[in-house]
């Protein structure tokens, strides 16, 4: 094990929408703001156990405003 993370999440809340799907999806590694709504990261290099529910939270975003990025080999 090479003790790197095996994932990375970015969020943009300048182009969140607020939908809250995010939270829903994957709570453990998102919040969102109690001033406007928009998306908070909790886990900017969350465990590999939910990336699966992170990969969906991405995919569930209206605005497009996750992504997970993995390393390479």
């Amino acid at each position: 094990m090479t003790g790197r993370a095996a994932a990375f999440v970015h969020v943009d809340p300048e182009r969140c929408c607020c939908s809250g799907m995010c939270v829903l999806t994957a709570p453990e590694v998102f919040d969102q703001s109690g001033e406007d709504g928009s998306v908070r990261l909790r886990r900017p290099e969350p465990p590999e156990h939910l990336l699966p529910a992170v990969r969906r939270a991405a995919d569930l975003c209206p605005s497009r405003a996750i992504t997970l990025v993995t390393p390479g080999p």
